[in-house]
This record gives structure tokens, sequence and C-alpha cells, in this order.
């Protein structure tokens, strides 16, 4: 019987079998250290079980539906054999080094327990999606005002995006997303995993809250680096933007007194009225992003998993076709 190996790389997978491909064999060609690869494949209907099979040594669990990213995640961290686990986007190609980087980092720095690194756009510059600040009344505020699209990246009026600092420098930080975090396995199970009431979006930042309530610090390990090519499964922008939305909603629920949640919830749908005014003045119809965002509000600002069957009922496995984080707080459509 072989040993364990030391990481296994959880990628959570929906129709984007050439993306997924891709990053598999990133992983498996960039890492030096013993590295086990697990694609949760939530239903696919193009070639990606057959693709990875023949392309990739991925051990691919077929789900058979679509779980969404945080039940997939449980289901592939479930036959993970690996001391640390590392969740990675299927649209990523990480870059030689990596795994092995954060793995390093994480093993000589014990005391932070939660890890992420530093992604890019194809062109090389930064992508912020690796992390992310914790929504707040101010920043929601901001948000609903449009300061935080006037003056984006702002550390005062866009808060949640952590200025313009450009993730490449060590730094502890609220939320870590899912498209780059590792984690040890025995954290991992005291922590119980993702929860699985969200689908899609806003399950990373509860699932960081709850780290660091436990007494982890989520830093940023900048020399772990992927690329991120963004989107494979996603589906139309307004959709996407009501699962964000949904996921803003649901971690306030889950996390923020009914009081200050219905704050919370009210400047959201705000915010979403805001853009769609601009929308308006720009000639833009109702099924613009921020249309659709705002005639879908009732469904969305119920949060998961209430949204989930309001926003897509018998449509869900078209609807919710994003079924990969990308780590979105307000900032998406600031």
């Amino acid at each position: 019987m072989t040993s364990p190996p030391r990481v296994t790389v959880v990628i959570v997978n929906y129709n984007t079998s050439s993306d997924t491909v891709a990053c598999v064999q990133s992983v498996q060609s960039g890492t030096a250290g013993d590295v086990e690869v697990v694609v949760v494949d939530n239903g696919s209907s193009d070639d990606s079980v057959a693709a990875l099979a023949e392309r990739t040594d991925a051990i691919v669990v077929e789900a058979g539906e679509n779980l969404g990213f945080a039940r997939g995640v449980n289901r592939g961290v479930s036959v993970a054999r690996g001391e640390w686990i590392l969740l990675l986007n299927p649209d990523a190609i990480v870059e030689e080094g990596t795994v092995d980087a954060i793995v390093g980092f994480a093993s000589v720095h014990p005391e932070f327990g939660m890890y992420g690194g530093r992604t890019l756009t194809p062109a090389g510059g930064t992508d912020p999606s690796s992390c992310w600040g914790e929504m707040t009344l101010w920043s929601l505020f901001c948000f609903a005002t449009g300061l935080s699209t006037a003056f984006k990246r702002s550390r005062l009026f866009d808060p949640e995006s952590l200025g313009r600092w450009e993730r490449d420098s060590v730094r502890e930080v609220p939320v870590i997303t899912g498209c780059l975090l590792l984690m040890s396995r025995a954290n991992w199970d005291r922590l119980g995993g993702m929860d699985e009431r969200y689908f899609l979006y806003g399950e990373d930042a509860e699932f960081s809250r709850r780290a660091r309530r436990a007494g982890l610090r989520p830093v940023i390990v900048p020399n772990a680096r992927m690329i991120h090519m963004v989107g494979g499964s996603t589906s139309s922008s307004g959709m996407k933007m009501c699962m964000v939305m949904a996921g803003k909603a649901t971690v306030l629920r889950h996390t923020w007194s009914p009081l200050l949640a219905a704050i919370g919830i009210g400047l959201l749908q705000l915010g979403a009225w805001t853009r769609r005014l601009l929308e308006i003045a720009a000639g833009r119809g109702r099924a613009a992003t921020w249309g659709t965002v705002w005639s879908g509000r009732r469904a969305w600002r119920a949060g998961y998993p209430e949204a989930h069957q309001h926003l897509f009922g018998a449509r869900s496995d078209r609807a919710a076709s994003v079924a990969t984080p990308e780590g979105a707080p307000a900032s998406d459509g600031r």
C-alpha cells in the first residue's frame, strides 16, 4: 500500500473540460512534491470525465448532479488522502512551484493555519480575487451609495478590496477565497468543512470567518501564484450576480444579528437599485446585469438554500452553471 500524499488538490468541475484538464496538468507538471489531485465532476454534460481520465492522473469523483461548490468540495475532501488540502479553481493555471511554495510556507508557519496565494490575470496583472476584506456596515453603505464604484480600490470607500495592495507580500487577511486555499486536513476536519447550505459564493467568506473564530489566521503567500483564466463555467452576468448577492445575503443572515442582517440586505438592495439606475441612464434594458439582479431581488435576498430554488427552480442545471468560486463580495460590480 502506497503512503499518503503530502497534499491533495481538490477541484470542482462543471462543463469546463479543457480548462480543468489544463489546470490539473499544470499542478502535476509544476509540483516537485508528492501531490494527489481529486476532481469532483458536478454532472457535466461535456467530455470532462473522459478527458480527465485520458489526459491526467486525477482521481475523478462523479457526483451525478450539480452539487454547487461547497458540497462539491466536501465530496472531494471526503476521498482525499493528503495531509494538506488545497482548493483550486478549474480555470486556474498554477505556476511552477506554487503548490510546493504554499505547502512549504504552511509547514514552516503553522501558526496561521489557513493560506492563500496570489492570482494573476492572463496578461500578468494582479487579479485581486484571491482574498477580500470582510463585509461591514460601512462597506455595504459604500456599495449602496456607489462610493465603492466611484473610488474603486480605495481603502476608505472600497474597503472589501483591501485597497491597492497587489497581494505581493505576506499579509493576514479576513477572507481567503476558494480559488486557491490551503489548510491542513486536521484543521479542515476540526472546522467541519464548508457549509453546504451555500450553493455558490459566500461560502468562503463564512468559512474564513469560522476559521478566524477557531483561532486560525488567514494569510497570503505571495510566491504561490496562479493565472486565473476566469469563468469557464459561468452563466450570464446577471444570473452570476444574483448568485453573488444570494451568497452575501446568506453570510449576513448566518453571521449577523437579525437587525443588522436586515439593514445589510437593505443596503445590498439599494446598491442594486443604484446600479440599475445607471444602466437605465445608459439605455440598457431589463436583461442587463443589474436589471436582472433588481428584478430577482425577492429571490436572492432570502439567501441560500431558499434562494437557489427561488432563483432557478426547475432550471437549476442551466442557470446554476457557475460551479466554481471566484471570490466576489460587493466587488463584482462595485
